[in-house]
């Protein structure tokens, strides 16, 4: 059972279809430091959580078999002394040129940006990192053209627009076709990629890319959170803070991100426009790559502790689904292009 549910996810097993199972297992304790999960029993300092436990033998005990029959020591390729020197790589000049393109642009995000979207300019950022599971290696820069994106993940109330416009089926918790009661201004959950993805073109926008979405999230100077580097359970909807549900949208002033733009750790995962494929440089072989699965990113609410897949919140993790999955920690927002 645990393999065909491996299977359907990849390499990090967020199964928010069946929390019920999850429920009853999972463990209360993380690190207050870095939101961890208590996984010392097998990740100990010289196995990092950047071993890929989907391929690697000796994590089978608790995450079941892997993705594959043909086991690779990871270890030997993914160690702790991996990441060092890449890490370094990143000069402060080039943290500098960073800051200058969002600073060019900032008059122009005062008064340009359409309501309810922010700015995010053009330029350079880091994506990626290496000491985190193999598919999302290597760290690297991307260079994008301006583009704007949602403040807030779409909610209930914008999504039932939508469904009262176009005739759309209701996302299937809603009983009678009607939003949860309470839940108006909470993220829309329960939605495919392509409920997604029809839902932004109705509205004259499109689903962010994932490079479109890290660089949102990670601001000029590549942080691993919305909010800096360090990770603090107050700052985000996420398993660490304990609501066990969604919650409003913007709940979290101190959690967002440099460009002023909300919930990109926790609440829900969200759907991108990309298909599961390695970075550029990542030699990793892993047979989930190609245009079979939809890229998430984000983090949510939801507690996978029990299949002990560590924290989700950083923006450089990624996971991935079949489009047409549905789920209670499944949303997303929108972005559009900008001159």
């Amino acid at each position: 059972m645990k393999r065909s549910l491996l299977k359907g996810i990849g390499a990090i097993c967020f199964l928010a279809l069946v929390p019920a199972l999850a429920a009853s297992n999972q463990s209360s304790e993380y690190d207050p430091v870095t939101g961890e999960p208590d996984c010392t029993k097998c990740h100990t300092q010289d196995r990092r959580y950047s071993i890929d436990y989907t391929r690697d033998e000796t994590c089978v005990e608790c995450h079941g078999p892997g993705l594959s029959d043909k086991y690779l020591d990871m270890n030997s390729r993914y160690g702790a002394q991996h990441a060092t020197a890449e890490m370094e790589k990143y000069s402060e000049k080039e943290l500098l040129v960073a800051k200058a393109d969002v600073k060019k642009a900032e008059k122009k995000a005062a008064s340009g940006a359409p309501k309810g979207m922010a700015l995010i300019p053009a330029g350079d950022f880091i994506m990626g990192a290496d000491d985190w599971w193999p598919k999302s290696q290597p760290r690297h820069t991307e260079r994008l053209g301006a583009f704007y994106l949602d403040k807030f993940e779409v909610t209930n109330s914008r999504y039932k627009a939508f469904v009262d416009a176009t005739g759309r089926s209701a996302p299937t918790h809603w009983a009678g076709g009607k939003i949860p009661q309470g839940k108006e201004n909470h993220p829309v959950v329960y939605v495919t990629w392509a409920d997604a993805d029809a839902f932004c073109k109705w509205e004259g926008k499109r689903l962010p890319t994932e490079v479109e979405w890290e660089k949102a999230a990670r601001g000029p100077e590549g942080n691993t959170f919305p909010w800096g580097d360090k990770f603090d359970k107050n700052k985000g909807n996420t398993p660490q803070y304990g609501n066990e549900d969604t919650m409003p949208v913007g709940s979290f002033e101190n959690g967002k991100s440099y460009y002023g733009i909300y919930d990109m750790a926790g609440n829900a995962f969200e759907w991108t426009e990309n298909w599961f494929k390695p970075y550029p440089g990542n030699s990793h072989p892993d047979e989930n790559y190609g245009e079979k699965y939809k890229v998430l990113k984000g983090g949510s609410w939801y507690d996978c502790t029990y299949y002990k897949c560590g924290i989700s919140a950083p923006a450089f993790n990624r996971i991935f689904f079949h489009p047409m999955t549905k789920n209670n920690n499944f949303g997303f927002r929108c972005a559009s292009g900008a001159k």
